[in-house]
């Protein structure tokens, strides 16, 4: 199957690629990327559970193909260039009013836990060994928007050879805390009694990913799903911001690591981040319709998920278990930083 979807391109070093030849080269792998991606969503669809947690769990079963020279040129395409096109159309869920309608202070408390879950990550991840650019990254997953922020931030991060294996264990530790705090926050909302809106507040400023989060705020009512998704939003618009401010952290050591004989400067806003604000803008003015809308969300969460299978056919179940306990640890902690800053925060506001 893989030889007729690959034809053998003729080898002359003098004459480059054509882009006909390139695209040929990464169909293979693209196509077994997107069949991945497919069943990890259609298992989702029949059993529930985290769709992306599936297609990271089934492309690790295929870790072999991507040594294999016919698909890793694809794996390699979905793994960077879908995966960043797939972060750049979120911001086709974003308008400025749902932001400008949380208020002043329910806006501050998000924006104070999303800064402190980032410290808390860079200041307890060098007290555990990792690195700057590891620190970041998981502060970054906890609290913004999970896998996707994880995924949007290690594309501007330096990269070497244990900066995927992390971003995986990153996707996948984060991907479980967010389905059980989708479990465990609504109980908490409930015995606190909280009314919608703070319960809402709570959900959508806590829970990692925005499904779980629209999952744990409609368990709870109607009122209270509309505030938390909105919430969650306007952390997930954060990512540009963040995104930014990484990559001119660690642009000078990402250009040093990634030197070559091309030796060309890398912009400090990537593509992908123009993207997402182009469509933040769009959406605003309400230039997009409510069904291009939904198509572009749904086109991003298919290209996340394609993005996601191929990063588990780079890596394995023994190279994340080389990560160590530090890692879990961290996210675990900044995860429970989150909800007791925002709990707080509520208490105090109440």
């Amino acid at each position: 199957m893989l030889n007729f979807l690959s034809p053998r391109l003729p080898a002359d070093p003098a004459r480059p690629e054509s882009g006909v030849q390139r695209l040929l080269q990464c169909l293979p792998g693209t196509a077994l990327s997107a069949v991945v991606a497919m069943a990890a969503t259609l298992v989702s669809h029949l059993h529930g559970g985290p769709q992306l947690l599936y297609a990271l769990f089934f492309g690790v079963a295929f870790h072999y193909l991507s040594a294999d020279p016919k698909t890793r040129p694809g794996i390699e395409f979905c793994a960077r260039t879908v995966l960043r096109l797939g972060v750049g159309l979120l911001g086709a869920r974003i308008t400025a009013s749902q932001i400008v309608g949380l208020g002043w202070s329910t806006a501050a408390i998000v924006v104070a836990a999303v800064v402190s879950t980032l410290l808390c990550g860079v200041w307890l991840g060098r007290r555990l060994g990792l690195s700057r650019a590891q620190s970041v990254l998981s502060g970054g997953a906890v609290a913004i928007c999970g896998a996707s922020a994880a995924l949007a931030i290690s594309a501007v991060l330096p990269r070497n050879r244990d900066s995927e294996r992390f971003t995986l264990m990153v996707v996948v530790t984060v991907t479980v805390l967010s389905t059980l705090s989708m479990v465990i926050y609504p109980l908490i909302a409930r015995l606190l009694h909280l009314p919608p809106e703070l319960a809402g507040l709570f959900l959508g400023g806590t829970i990692h990913d925005v499904a779980q989060v629209v999952g744990a705020g409609f368990m709870l009512g109607q009122e209270t799903g509309d505030y938390a998704t909105i919430v969650k939003l306007f952390r997930v618009s954060m990512l540009a911001v963040v995104v930014v401010i990484v990559s001119s952290l660690f642009k000078r050591q990402r250009e040093a690591e990634g030197a070559d004989a091309v030796q060309k400067k890398q912009p400090l806003v990537p593509w992908f981040l123009w993207v997402f604000v182009a469509l933040v803008i769009v959406n605003s003015v309400g230039a997009v319709p409510a069904a291009i809308q939904t198509g572009l969300s749904d086109i991003s969460r298919e290209c996340l998920v394609v993005a996601i299978a191929a990063l588990g056919m780079k890596t394995s179940f023994k190279q994340l278990a080389r990560a160590g306990w530090r890692p879990f640890a961290l996210l675990l902690v900044e995860t429970l930083w989150m909800a007791g800053f925002v709990l707080a925060a509520i208490h105090l506001r109440a």
